[in-house]
Parts: structure tokens; C-alpha cells; sequence
């Protein structure tokens, strides 16, 4: 039989951080290799398998139509290869190990203060990395394998993942004093004044679930989305620019303090957001995940 010289792990990685970097000298840097060594092992893997994968020029590297196909099957083949590790993690110590977590914008710097704590204590062998971006990246970055588990906000269509809830966020609305006529327990959706709320911009999760939750189509088209942060929304408020949606979460990690803002629950049916723990389905972590989130649902 003929000998059958297959593509290394490595050259596989090599590509898929070409892909990711875009440039030849942060995708070595990436692979901790020099910009030689990365740019050869390309062309031993084009020469194994007898196609041209990247069209190089002096600015631009660009992918041939079959290389981007043959980099995402590599990305499938890499993480393949990585849960071959998890299989031997997850029949040893629980949570122990690397960890990638990607959390949204508008939990984590409300939730992480209070959970690494408790991982640290609970869990020293688990090296945990984190990583903030919104909820679409989050979710991409889980399906090829950048990403271990996100936590986010639900609900969010985030493909085919496991998930566990870990609590319900309820929404409040967030306004000066003089905004509402009174000083009501809570505030109807209908009271909400379409010209003067501000919201994140697009891409927070948190946007579409105060829409959602307020059912007024008006408040989509009417709304002013600017905020890239929700620090930054309530330093706006707080200067009588309008009033916001804010999640129970901010609200009991202070975001408030120093304002002159008054929070009030929102009187609606779905005026609540589903905070979770998602990952990728037959994981073999799944039983770390699962602890994983048992032991952020004990900590909010």
C-alpha cells in the first residue's frame, strides 16, 4: 500500500491563525514562531495537498475560495484534537485545567468581580481565560472553537448549544426625578417617552430584550441607540439627556451610585432576562460546564 502523508496538527494550526490574524507576521506571533517557520509550513501543507490555499501579495494575504473551506474544516479538526484533552480533564480533577469563557458586556463587569473570587478559592487548578465581546461574536467564537463557553443573556439565538440558567435579570427603567410625574413602584411600558431613551447600540443583546419587553414597535424606530456601554448611558441620564433600561445586575453592583438617578422595576410581562451558561452540545466537559454553572448561579 502507498504511504499516505497526512496533514500535521500544526500546520493546520498554522493556517487557521492565518486566517484569524489576516497577516503573516501576528499569525507567527500568535503561533509563538517566527514569520519563516509559518509562511514554510504553509507551503508544505499546499505542497501535501497539491492546491494553493492563500494568494500572497505584499499587502494583502487572501484566501482562494478552497482555502477558506479547507480553514474552517482545520478549525473542526483542531478543536477535535483539543477535546481529546478535555475527555482526560474531565475524568480527573472537575474544573481544573484551561478554561475559555467569553462573557457579554452587560454582565460582565457586574458578575465577574464577584464570581473569580469563588473560582479561585473553590477552584485553583482551573485557569480560567476570559474574554468580553457581544453576544454574536461570543456565539461564533463558541462554534469554532476560539471559545470553551459563553456566559450571556437569553433569550439570543446562538445555534445548537447546551445551556443552563443560572437566574432571571429583571429589567428596570433608569431616569431623573423630574422624568415621571410621580414616584411610582414601577413603571409601565406605555410611560416610557420614545424620544428621550437611550439604548446600546446595536449588537447588545441587552437593546433587544428592553424592546422586547416593552412590545411599543414605536421604541425601535424612535430610540436613540448610541451607548457602547451601559457606564456610558447612565453618565447621560445622570446629565438629563433621557432615561434608559438598565439590568437588575448594575443596579446592585452600584452603577448608580454618585447619580441622581432613580431605577424603577419595569411593569411588563417578559421584563426579565435569562442570564446562562451555554456550550457547545456532547461536549466532553459538559460536566465541568454544568458545575461551572452551578457555582456562578450560587454567587449572583
Amino acid at each position: 500500500m502507498a504511504a499516505t502523508y497526512l496533514p500535521t496538527l500544526k500546520q493546520l494550526q498554522y493556517l487557521v491563525a492565518l486566517k484569524d490574524h489576516g497577516h503573516f507576521g501576528r499569525a507567527a506571533e500568535a503561533c509563538f514562531v517566527t514569520q519563516s517557520t509559518l509562511s514554510a509550513g504553509l507551503r508544505e501543507l499546499e505542497t501535501l495537498i497539491g492546491v494553493v490555499l492563500v494568494e500572497r501579495t505584499r499587502r494583502v494575504v487572501r484566501f482562494t475560495p478552497l482555502g477558506d473551506r479547507i480553514a474552517d474544516k482545520a478549525r473542526r479538526v483542531l478543536r477535535e484534537a483539543e477535546e481529546l484533552g478535555d475527555i482526560a480533564r474531565a475524568a480527573g480533577r472537575p474544573l481544573s485545567g484551561e478554561m475559555r469563557m467569553s462573557v457579554i458586556p452587560t454582565i460582565a463587569p457586574f458578575m465577574l468581580p464577584r464570581i473569580l473570587p469563588r473560582l479561585r478559592a473553590d477552584y485553583p487548578d482551573l485557569k480560567l481565560f476570559l474574554r468580553e465581546e457581544p453576544s454574536g461574536a461570543a456565539c461564533e467564537g463558541l462554534h469554532n472553537g476560539r471559545t470553551d463557553c459563553v456566559l450571556l443573556a437569553l433569550p439570543f439565538a446562538c445555534g445548537e448549544v447546551a445551556s443552563q440558567t443560572l437566574f432571571d435579570d429583571r429589567l428596570y427603567v433608569a431616569y431623573q426625578p423630574g422624568d415621571m410625574p410621580s414616584d411610582p413602584a414601577s413603571i409601565p411600558a406605555s410611560a416610557i417617552d420614545e424620544t428621550r431613551l437611550l439604548l446600546l447600540e446595536d449588537g447588545h443583546c441587552l437593546k433587544d430584550h428592553a424592546l422586547a419587553a416593552c412590545n411599543r414597535p414605536e421604541l425601535r424606530a424612535e430610540a436613540t441607540m448610541l451607548g457602547t456601554s451601559l457606564h456610558t448611558i447612565v453618565q447621560m441620564v445622570d446629565n438629563g439627556l433621557g432615561m434608559t433600561m438598565l439590568p437588575q445586575m448594575a443596579i446592585d453592583a452600584g452603577i448608580l451610585e454618585h447619580t441622581g438617578i432613580v431605577a424603577r422595576p419595569l411593569a411588563a410581562e417578559n421584563a426579565v432576562r435569562r442570564i446562562a451558561l451555554v456550550w457547545r452540545r456532547a461536549s466532553p466537559r459538559e460536566r465541568d460546564f454544568q458545575l461551572l454553572a452551578e457555582t456562578l448561579a450560587q454567587v449572583h
